[in-house]
């Protein structure tokens, strides 16, 4: 053998070995978490990179293979907007909230339970996993109530309620259709739509939806993907774990501010509702659900009832 094919060799015999390492490190998470439900809220850039987007899938597949129950609830702010666009529809924000028309609620639908929903099944499926497209319609999973939003008028003092439309948030889940799919080798992918009372359709958004439904399954954790690390301090440091008092805190003195206020409080929500812990990962790194739930540092805030 030449020194070439000798340095070729070791690098190799290297390489296996890291990954060796790796596994054995995976092995006692993966055995902590056996049988276990994960809700996996999927949004942000990841969903707008194939790259990314490849290594979601796989992770997921991952999951599932190990015998965990993954559970993923999407999002699709950005193309709901997109196809507005095309198509001319006016769009307005209240709060946040894109008030939704008849004519509007339609197109989420069709963008959030059709384009999207089937890319990220099909994404799972090509890397050897059996998805399955549902949104909060079918089975019941998500019955809805109307959201309501009021504004105080600076000059009278006078409190009015905005009617944001076919806005709605979680009334009830019925979680027993992904119970029945938690005992297959299928994988479900939730669009964030609700059904009220009468039938009619409403938009959700997707962190409400992913909170109601990993509390009603009580699940082991509750992985919210976005496109920050975590949760930071005043000095832009990221804080790996937060129990539910220092949440409170760090909201009240203003350290989470912004856009960060509703996604805590939704890990809160979860939480409170039974799941053991919340986190806030950025989905920009590849494979940021193995190095949350495999590894021992982690990568996120996590957000539990104890620090």
């Amino acid at each position: 053998m030449n020194e070439l094919n000798r340095t070729a060799t070791a690098a190799a015999l290297a390489d296996a070995a890291g990954k060796a390492a790796v596994l054995s490190e995976a092995l006692p998470y993966m055995r902590r978490y056996a049988g276990k439900t994960i809700l996996v809220k999927y949004g942000g850039h990841a969903m707008g990179d194939e790259a990314l987007g490849d290594s979601f899938a796989r992770d997921v597949v991952l999951l599932k293979q190990v015998g965990i129950n993954p559970i993923v609830v999407h999002g699709g702010g950005p193309q709901i907007g997109q196809m507005l666009e095309r198509l001319n529809i006016k769009s307005d924000f209240v709060d946040g909230l894109r008030v939704t028309d008849a004519k509007t609620v339609e197109i989420v639908e069709m963008v959030l339970s059709g384009s999207i929903n089937k890319a990220i099944v099909a994404a799972i499926n090509k890397v050897g996993g059996r998805a399955v497209g549902l949104s909060g319609k079918d089975g019941g999973l998500v019955v809805a109530r109307k959201l309501t939003r009021t504004k105080r008028d600076p000059d009278s003092n006078i409190e009015r309620v905005l009617d944001l439309g076919f806005v709605g948030e979680p009334d009830r889940i019925n979680p027993a259709i992904l119970e029945t799919l938690a005992k297959s080798d299928i994988i479900p992918v939730v669009a964030p739509v609700g059904i009220g009372a009468d039938g009619e359709t409403y938009n959700i958004n997707a962190d409400t939806v992913a909170g109601a439904i990993a509390g009603a399954v009580r699940a082991a954790r509750m992985l919210m993907m976005t496109d920050v690390a975590g949760v930071l301090d005043k000095q832009k440091t990221l804080l790996q774990r937060l129990s539910v008092e220092q949440v409170k805190s760090l909201i009240a003195d203003g350290t989470i501010s912004g856009g960060m206020i509703p996604k805590v409080e939704t890990c809160l929500y979860a939480v409170d509702r039974g799941v053991e812990a919340a986190v806030i990962l950025d989905g920009r790194v590849p494979h940021a659900i193995l190095l949350e739930l495999f590894t021992e540092r982690g990568v996120g805030t996590m957000i539990g009832n104890a620090a």
